[in-house]
C-alpha cells in the first residue's frame, strides 16, 4: 500500500517540475532495530518514484559504516538529501510528518537547485563566521 495518496502525488509531481539538477536521497535504516526505518524507506522510494531527476539510496547504518561514516550520519532512521556532486549537510532523522514532509520537499527543490533561498545579508552575515557552526532544528508532532 502507498504512504502517498494520489492527491499528494500530483502535488508532488507539480512541486518536482521545479527540479533543476538532480537529487540523490540516502536512506539510512535497520529495519529490525528500528521499526519506523522500513516506512521511511518506503516513502523515500515512492518519492524517487516521482521523477526521473530523484533518485534512492538505501544503506544499512550496521553494514554501510564506511557511507554512514562518509555522511556523518549518527542515528537512524536518516534521510541524506545530496545533490548530483555536493553534500550540502541536508539530514533529516525520524519519519518526516506534518511540517517536516514540507521541509522535506524544500530542502530537496533547494538542493536541486544548489541554493538556500537565504538572503545576500544572511549569507554575508554566515561567511563572516570565523569557525564551522553546526545547526540542528528538533521538533515534535505536538
Amino acid at each position: 500500500m502507498a504512504l502517498l495518496t494520489d492527491e499528494v502525488t500530483g502535488e508532488l509531481r507539480e512541486a518536482f517540475a521545479g527540479l533543476v539538477n538532480p537529487v540523490r536521497l540516502a536512506v539510512f535504516s535497520q529495519a529490525l532495530a528500528e521499526p519506523l526505518s522500513e516506512e521511511v524507506r518506503r516513502l523515500v522510494d515512492e518519492l524517487a518514484a516521482l521523477d526521473g531527476r530523484l533518485s534512492a539510496e538505501s544503506r544499512n547504518f550496521v553494514i554501510d559504516r564506511e557511507r554512514v561514516c562518509e555522511l556523518g550520519i549518527e542515528r537512524i532512521p536518516a534521510i541524506a538529501v545530496l545533490g548530483e556532486t555536493q553534500d550540502y549537510g541536508v539530514r533529516f532523522y525520524g519519519l518526516p510528518t506534518g511540517y517536516e514532509f514540507g521541509s522535506l520537499v524544500e530542502s530537496i527543490l533547494d538542493v536541486s537547485r544548489g541554493s538556500s533561498g537565504l538572503s545576500d545579508e544572511t549569507l554575508a552575515g554566515l561567511a563572516a563566521l570565523d569557525k564551522d557552526v553546526r545547526v540542528r532544528v528538533f521538533s515534535t508532532p505536538t
